[in-house]
This record gives structure tokens, C-alpha cells and sequence, in this order.
């Protein structure tokens, strides 16, 4: 795979009340060209994630926005793959360099939440589960709860262990001038804090956020500077069935599991070779079971692992959402997936700042749709 990131860019996650949608990507998609270094005629087509402008900000047509924002009349495409859109829209970006359509391709992931009443947001998210827990009144924290509940009478994994997942992230968050919650939290508030769905505590969830992430790739131009050539090495999806009540296990992603296996198997590296990954923690859970279906962990193994600081910045091995993840960076749904291929390669260009992983060569980006209907996969190195 001969596809290179020649610029990175995004947003502060956050509350933006005095910017739209449309300000917002072309925020990103303006600083994403500088870092480039490029003009924007040399693009070729857009990509843009994103999965609720039509019900939020009333608006379908956002490859034409982003398109018109720079000034460009080329081909513009919407990907929607609920939380996963933006990591979706990478790769179909990708796969459309790889078939030879297009040599340089913009990549966008956006989304605008925060204007509308939290229970309106949650409603429109839900768009995203089966019909029937639709019907019976779920909502994501609840299924991600009964996933926990699982994964708890299964391995014997803790609220505490649970809580350290939030505490780390937050602590990277902190060094994040990007993120929407930059500052350190303590077990014991997690712990403490308002049971949302249980075991889940308002301290285990992501919030509602509002931004924009883009990444310019080619597999023609060349880098303005050759030692901050990042690579592309696989980038794999797969999918599963909507529902929880129809999948096989509570304690796993089986789409995870198969990216996972298909991108290593793509990159020609294995999980003990990663040493930088974003990964996605919409609850603090989900962030246990992706390090063990990525293969970091045996199963029962990732809950003590974290609560012994092994993923933090700091310790050796693989250190895991140096932005602050979804939890702590903030999780604007459309643009998750594209902000995550920015932090790895910020990370294996060397421009981590405060949040730096020493010595990191090989990322991967894990972004995740619904309850794991949709898994993307990406690996990069420099």
C-alpha cells in the first residue's frame, strides 16, 4: 500500500456555540491544506464522515460544503457509519486511491451536537441500534452496560478497573490543548459520580461534543518534509449484526476482532509491534474490550493491566489514547475516526508535545460504530 498522510489537522473538541457545522470543517479542512503545504487544486475528491447533520443542523449535503468551502468541483461524498463514519470515510478514501480513481484525496470527519437538547441527541443516536432496542427504550449507555455487566460476571473485572480508563485518558486529556475535557480526574470521583446506566457512571461515558478532524493522503505527492513521512499500511472493516441480543458473546466485538486480524495481517506486523493506539472508549469498557480484541490482552487480562498504569503515558509497551479518547478528547460521532488518524500521526511524526510517545514508530487507529455493527482498523507507521 503506497498511500502517504501529507497533512493532519483538527479542531478543539468542545462546545462550540458560536460556530456552525459549516465553520467548523472548514476550520479543520483550511489547516489540514496548510499542513500540507499544498494548493487546493492539486485535491482530487472528498471524503467526509459524519451521521447526524440531517437530523441536528438540518443539512445532507456536505461533500458540496466542504467542496465549495475550497473552492474546489470535484467529486464529494458523505460515509455514514454511525460512530465509525469517520474511520469508514478513511477508508474509503483509501480504497479509492488504491484502485487508481484518484491519487490525492481529502478526508473529513465532522459533527455539530451540542445545539440541540441532550435528549433530542441521544434519541437521534439510537439511530444506530436495532429496532427492537429502539422499541424496548435502550439507549447507548444502557447497552454498553449490560456489555459490562458481562464482562464483569465473566472475568471478574471491576468498577474500579473501569474507572482507571477514565483517570488515564483524562490525565492525556490534560495535556491535550485540543480536547474538550483537559483536566485530570481521581478514581474516587469517577466512582462517585451519578450512575448513568449501571455499573456505568456519568464518569465512564464520552460526552456530547462539537468538531471537525482532516487528513489530506496521495500516493503521488511528495512530502514536503521527508522525515515526517507517514505511511498507511492497512486499513480493514468489518461488520456484525445491529442488535446485542443476536451476537454470539456480550464480552466481545467480533467486527473488531476480524479488522484487527485482517489489518495485521495486511500490514505484515502484530499487535506486541503497536506502540501507539487510538482506541474506541465511548465507555470505559469498550476501551477494555478493544485492547483485548486487538489482541493486546488475553481476555480478563486488559481491566488489572490498566489499573496497573501499563497503557499510560510513560510506562513501556503500548500506551494507549494519548488524545484523551473519546472520553476525555470529546466524541463528536462523524469526526472521531478521522481526529484518531490524526493523533497517530502527530505521534509518529514526533509532534506528540507534552502527550509524545517516545520512540513511537508503528499506530492504530480502532473506531468503532454503534454497539460494533461497523469496525475500522488502520495501522501507520513512519
Amino acid at each position: 500500500m503506497n498511500i502517504q498522510i501529507l497533512g493532519a489537522a483538527t479542531t478543539k473538541f468542545g462546545e462550540h456555540w458560536h460556530k456552525s457545522l459549516r465553520d467548523l470543517i472548514r476550520e479543520a479542512c483550511l489547516e489540514t491544506v496548510k499542513d500540507a503545504g499544498i494548493k487546493n487544486d492539486k485535491i482530487e475528491a472528498v471524503y467526509i464522515g459524519n451521521m447526524l447533520s440531517g437530523i441536528l443542523s438540518g443539512q445532507e449535503q456536505l461533500g458540496p460544503m466542504v467542496a465549495e468551502e475550497l473552492g474546489l468541483r470535484v467529486p464529494a461524498i458523505r460515509i455514514e457509519a454511525a460512530c465509525a463514519s469517520g474511520g469508514l470515510a478513511m477508508h474509503e478514501a483509501i480504497s479509492s486511491i488504491e484502485s487508481g480513481k484518484y491519487e490525492t484525496v481529502l478526508v473529513v470527519g465532522a459533527e455539530k451536537m451540542t445545539d440541540r437538547p441532550q435528549e433530542m441527541v441521544a434519541m437521534a443516536l439510537m439511530a444506530a441500534g436495532s429496532d427492537a432496542e429502539r422499541q424496548s427504550g435502550a439507549t447507548f449507555p444502557a447497552l454498553y452496560a449490560l456489555m459490562a455487566r458481562a464482562h464483569m460476571e465473566k472475568y471478574g473485572t471491576t468498577e474500579k478497573q473501569l474507572a482507571a480508563v477514565a483517570v488515564k485518558n483524562h490525565y492525556h486529556a490534560s495535556l491535550n490543548g485540543k480536547a474538550h475535557y483537559p483536566f485530570p480526574i481521581k478514581s474516587e470521583q469517577v466512582l462517585a459520580s451519578s450512575k448513568i446506566a449501571d455499573p456505568l457512571k456519568l464518569l465512564d461515558c464520552s460526552g456530547i461534543s462539537d468538531g471537525a478532524s482532516a487528513v489530506i493522503i496521495t500516493s503521488k505527492l511528495k512530502i514536503k518534509n521527508e522525515k515526517l513521512k507517514i505511511r498507511i499500511i492497512a486499513c480493514e472493516v468489518a461488520t456484525d449484526t445491529l442488535g446485542l441480543a443476536q451476537r454470539e458473546s456480550l464480552t466481545q466485538l467480533k467486527a473488531t476482532k476480524i479488522a484487527g486480524q485482517k489489518a495485521y495481517q495486511r500490514a505484515g506486523v502484530r499487535p506486541k509491534d503497536i506502540d501507539v493506539a487510538e482506541l474506541h472508549d465511548c465507555f470505559t469498557i469498550a476501551e477494555i474490550i478493544a485492547l483485548e480484541d486487538l489482541g493486546f490482552y488475553q481476555k480478563g487480562e486488559a481491566g488489572p493491566q490498566v489499573l496497573k498504569g501499563a497503557t499510560k503515558l510513560g510506562a513501556k509497551g503500548l500506551i494507549t489514547n494519548t488524545s484523551g479518547g473519546l472520553k476525555a478528547c470529546g466524541h463528536p460521532v462523524g469526526a472521531t475516526g478521522v481526529k484518531q488518524i490524526v493523533e497517530i500521526t502527530k505521534q509518529l511524526r514526533g509532534e506528540g508535545e507534552k502527550k509524545q510517545v517516545e520512540g513511537a514508530k508503528v499506530g492504530l487507529c480502532h473506531n468503532v460504530g454503534g454497539t460494533g455493527a461497523t469496525a475500522v482498523v488502520t495501522i501507520l507507521t513512519n
